[in-house]
């Protein structure tokens, strides 16, 4: 009968975390949202004026003297370039549902 004790301590340990990771994870999953719940939508225009504005400003800052603020508005409007290609690009690149 010693040899029962360690084991049942052990396979209730065992049964106890099991139980709490599942209940955990299934709580995590009944309440997380889907991952497509708000379809994502870029103005591409908006972004390219946007970008085309930092670059103004990143021009007369450079002008002015200010170089390191400069850097950052150039830094900055190519972020807004790189955004509104990737748009670009999964416009074309995305397929309508198979019911549509």
């Amino acid at each position: 009968m010693r040899h029962t004790k360690p084991a049942r301590r052990a396979l209730t340990g065992l049964l106890a975390t099991t139980l709490l990771a599942g209940g955990v994870l299934f709580g995590q999953t009944v309440t997380a949202e889907p991952a497509a719940a708000k379809p994502i939508t870029c103005n591409v225009g908006k972004l390219r004026a946007e970008a085309h504005k930092e670059r103004d400003r990143g021009n007369k800052l450079k002008h002015l003297g200010a170089t390191a603020e400069a850097r950052k508005a150039f830094a900055r409007a190519d972020a807004l370039e790189r955004q509104a290609r990737a748009c670009e690009d999964a416009d074309d690149s995305s397929r309508p549902p198979l019911w549509k």
